[in-house]
């Protein structure tokens, strides 16, 4: 009798444990499952192909990144807090045409405008969801239908191409450091912001709270209003920024760019391991994701015989098991924690 109450105790410890390894297991392999993909794409690359090596390559995947990081940087903030941002690929050729425009007035204006545009459209789309109570997802479809319309107003519908008139608003875009472009450089800076932003300020945990729990962050005293307008300002102003680069880097404001930038982004976010309801998500997963996302496109390219129908195809698909393999990890990660 008494070795029967002493095994069932050890036996219940004995479950507990291991579902907890279980859970622990599955949590690293969720946040840290698109390093160790892109490490070993990496390695594939290398093996394969000469010219993927080459220091000249690494500048060109990680150039090619930054505008895309910049957009995966607001909507990490934005997916953790539980919403979702449809407006930035919009935002983002709004931001490219409003650059170019203002360069004739300088570099400052060519960064000033898009920036004060985009963050204030972020901010109206935010106190809409905030104040209004109205579905992310409806009120930046709008937003993403606005800022494309406002660019085609802006560009007479594309007709009007407005170049860069800057020299040193050009050479930001087109500059180098040790072989590595200037954009790049400063969005690693800004996602060293974010980081501390995100794990080491009260809004960070604010945005983790409101994305676990709206109800429970307002039991816990979180400003839920304040919050997520300026996680949409973020968003927009980042976006705008990636728009300002992208001018930079071409010359011109380009009327034609940022369809599905929105869904790559998204992409990229949870192929690092973030939640779509909200309450998880890192930075660094966030850049494993773009990176992951640049190098298959990378790869494709060296092969050369790949039309570029087959290459969004080869994309896509790939994007598509890593969400759903995201989702399985997260459905496995509740079955272990009870």
């Amino acid at each position: 009798m008494s070795q029967t109450m002493t095994t069932a105790p050890d036996a219940v410890e004995r479950a507990e444990a291991a579902s907890m390894r279980t859970e622990r297991i599955v949590e690293l392999v969720q946040r840290q499952g698109a390093l160790a993909v892109l490490a070993l794409v990496i390695i594939v690359g290398a093996v394969s192909f000469d010219k993927f090596r080459t220091y000249d390559n690494l500048g060109t995947v990680l150039i090619s990144a930054a505008a895309p990081a910049l957009i995966a940087l607001g909507m990490t903030f934005v997916i953790i807090s539980g919403g979702i941002d449809l407006s930035v690929g919009s935002l983002y050729v709004l931001g490219g045409v409003l650059a170019a425009w203002g360069s004739q007035y300088g570099t400052w204006a060519a960064f000033a405008l898009p920036l004060a545009v985009c963050g204030a459209w972020g901010f109206v789309q935010g106190a809409i969801i905030a104040y209004a109570r109205l579905a992310p997802f409806i009120v930046t479809l709008a937003g993403l239908l606005g800022a494309r319309g406002l660019m085609l107003a802006l560009s007479k519908e594309g007709a009007n191409t407005y170049l860069v008139k800057t020299d040193s608003f050009k050479h930001f875009g087109t500059g180098e450091l040790a072989g590595i472009g200037w954009p790049v450089y400063l969005v690693a800076a800004l996602f060293a912001v974010g980081m501390l932003l995100l794990y080491r300020s009260r809004f960070g945990q604010s945005v983790y709270a409101i994305g676990g729990s709206e109800d429970a962050a307002r039991l816990m005293g979180v400003r839920i209003r304040s919050t997520q307008i300026r996680v949409y300002v973020l968003s927009g102003l980042l976006a705008g920024l990636a728009g300002t680069i992208n001018a930079a880097r071409l010359g011109s404001g380009v009327t034609v760019l940022g369809t599905g930038m929105e869904l790559d982004a998204i992409a990229a976010v949870v192929i690092g391991g973030a939640l779509l309801t909200g309450g998880a998500g890192t930075l660094g997963g966030t850049i494993a994701g773009v990176l992951l996302l640049q190098v298959i496109q990378n790869l494709i390219n060296q092969i050369g015989s790949v039309s570029s129908n087959w290459q969004t195809v080869i994309s896509g698909t790939f994007i598509a098991l890593v969400v759903v393999a995201q989702t399985y990890l997260a459905r496995l990660r509740r079955v272990a924690s009870g």
